[in-house]
């Protein structure tokens, strides 16, 4: 028995779209996005240049617009993906073409990569990760434009309880009040800390003004039972350790 005409001609349609080769991505902007969507679906991020990186965060915050542009400028400004997702907004709107879209989507990416570096800090006693600790330290403050005083907060086991950024100053100093750093440790049920701050200038050298408040907050803490384990200057590239250049 034959089948119905309708359902033949169904079936030699349907087998034409499967032996059809598939259609090749359209031209111009559009096209571009679906290769570089391929390519990123089929060899995962490391098959995209650091520009694609950016075209593709780009129209997904602007979706009908050619990025190419706008991502191309980007990098010539601040010279790498990173160096882009970490600049400030304001920096960030002088190039043409990027507006509040484009900037939140851009803090979006560098929260994220945050905090799941942030995270991997966590899984484990902070001591024994310290490389895995620098690397998140640097990345959150390296690029920072102005000081910022952080302090992590630790439990017993040297695992990170809490990491708070508890003042913002100029670009060479940031005040800092003792009892505020012990008040907190205190509220939060820490047993240790380490202080980090950065210097944007790039150089990790100590003030004598942070060897000064750091010995003051050891002293307050230690009257307290809470250990002052380090305090870290994230410089450019580089960083300093109170503990390791004797200065604790």
């Amino acid at each position: 028995m034959k089948p119905p005409r309708g359902m033949a001609e169904a079936n030699a349609h349907l087998l034409d779209l499967i032996a059809a080769p598939l259609a090749s991505p359209a031209p111009g902007p559009e096209g571009h996005r679906a290769r570089m969507r391929q390519r990123l679906l089929t060899s995962g991020p490391d098959a995209l240049q650091d520009y694609e990186m950016l075209e593709m965060l780009l129209f997904l915050a602007t979706p009908r617009r050619d990025t190419k542009p706008a991502a191309k400028a980007l990098m010539a400004r601040f010279g790498s993906f990173a160096a882009v997702i970490a600049a400030s907004p304001m920096h960030l709107r002088q190039v043409e073409d990027v507006g509040d879209g484009v900037v939140a989507a851009l803090k979006l990416v560098q929260g994220a990569a945050l905090r799941l570096m942030r995270e991997e800090v966590r899984e484990q006693p902070v001591l024994n990760n310290w490389q895995r600790l620098i690397d998140y330290l640097t990345a959150a403050l390296a690029r920072e434009e102005v000081e910022q005083f952080r302090i992590l907060f630790l439990d017993s086991k040297n695992r990170l309880l809490a990491d708070e950024a508890q003042a913002r100053g100029t670009v060479n100093h940031t005040p800092v009040y003792p009892r505020e750093v012990v008040k907190r440790a205190l509220e939060v049920q820490a047993t240790a800390l380490i202080l980090v701050h950065n210097h944007p200038s790039g150089d990790p050298t100590p003030s004598r003004a942070d060897i000064e408040m750091t010995a003051e907050i050891k002293a307050a803490a230690t009257m307290l039972g809470i250990t002052l384990h380090d305090h870290l200057i994230i410089g450019n590239g580089r960083h300093l350790s109170f503990r390791r250049e004797g200065l604790l």
